[in-house]
This record gives C-alpha cells, sequence and structure tokens, in this order.
C-alpha cells in the first residue's frame, strides 16, 4: 500500500535589524549550508507557535510573528519531498546567552542582503534568498490571514 503524498509543512523566520538578517549556519547531508531559522510544524502546534520555537531553538534568541511574508512550495530537485513554507516578519526579543544552539546548528550569524545573496551555492534552498527578496520588496500580509482552530 502506498504512502499518501502530503508535503512537509515548516516556517521560517524572517529577521531584519540595522540592516542584517539572522541566519543560521548549519551541518547537513551537503555539508555546512545557510537557512534562515526554520523548521517543521510539529502536531498540534500553530504556525506562529512553531516559528517563534524554531527561532529560539537554532539561534537563541526570542522572536514574535506579527506579519506573513509568504507562502512558498518547492519540491526538492530529487523529487522526494515537497516543502511548503510560511515565512514570517516580526519583533526580536532578548538573547539567551546560555542557551544551546539545536543539533546541527553550527552558529546564528547577521548577514547582509548582499552576503545572503553570493551565498547562495551554499542556501539550503532557493526560497531563502526569495524570503528575503519579498521582505526587502515590502511584502506583508497581517497575521489575521492565518486561522487556527484547535479540536
Amino acid at each position: 500500500m502506498n504512502t499518501p503524498w502530503k508535503p512537509n509543512v515548516t516556517v521560517a523566520a524572517i529577521i531584519e535589524r540595522g540592516g542584517l538578517f539572522l541566519m543560521v549556519e548549519e551541518e547537513t547531508p551537503d555539508g555546512l549550508q545557510f537557512n534562515q531559522p526554520a523548521g517543521h510544524l510539529d502536531e498540534g502546534e500553530s504556525l506562529i507557535t512553531a516559528c517563534a520555537r524554531e527561532t529560539l531553538e537554532e539561534t537563541a534568541w526570542h522572536f514574535a510573528p506579527t506579519q506573513l511574508i509568504g507562502i512558498y512550495q518547492w519540491p526538492r530537485p530529487q523529487g522526494d519531498i515537497t516543502y511548503l513554507r510560511f515565512a514570517f516578519s516580526g519583533t526580536l526579543g532578548t538573547h539567551d546567552q546560555n542557551r544551546a544552539l539545536d543539533t546541527g546548528i553550527v552558529r546564528a550569524v547577521w548577514m547582509t542582503p548582499e552576503e545572503i545573496k553570493t551565498t547562495q551555492n551554499r542556501h539550503r534552498s532557493p526560497l531563502i534568498w526569495q524570503c528575503v527578496t519579498d521582505y526587502l520588496a515590502g511584502q506583508r500580509f497581517p497575521l489575521s490571514i492565518i486561522r487556527q482552530y484547535d479540536k
């Protein structure tokens, strides 16, 4: 029996401070790559809560999503996984210097848009630069566009 197809739902934080964007450098099967603070939606979790959680786990920064930048669908070239990414901007909170980063995260790093653009060959996916481009173009949607219904 075949398992029914479904996309992998992920969230990403597009965090800009003083012209720099918060990124993570992480270990992947393809070597060290850059990504936004991002990860998978857990069962029973809202998209907004997932984004705040993933940001804290990967960067040790507290983050409160306030706007949706966009929704991105990307089938990996290998054809094995399709990602459905919800990218958020928001308010950056405090940094917990004593918090360990998630396994596989080498470091959190602040990068200029130019640094992000010129490192595209080391991006985890093409969604990274697209999210930054959309953010810089002023693309924003209110969180009210997302409806969370609990059981």
